[in-house]
């Protein structure tokens, strides 16, 4: 697969900022990248992933949530 070949990166935005967070173990899938984050932001226990989305020779996904947000 394309994306097993480039290096991946997980993006959680927080209060309007954007994190970018470092792939801990490429064996892991990124369910598992989320659940490892969980520990270190709370609200990702409840994010959907989306992507990958390839942007500069990286594949991009997106922890995505909905709590604590209006409307």
């Amino acid at each position: 697969m394309f994306s097993d070949l480039l290096p991946r990166v997980f993006i959680h935005k927080e209060n309007g900022q954007e994190i970018t967070l470092t792939d801990p173990d490429i064996n892991l899938s990124p369910d598992e990248v989320c659940d490892f984050y969980s520990t270190l932001y709370a609200i990702l226990t409840t994010a959907k992933i989306v992507g990958p989305e390839f942007k500069n020779d990286k594949a991009e996904y997106q922890f995505v949530t909905t709590l604590g947000t209006k409307g």
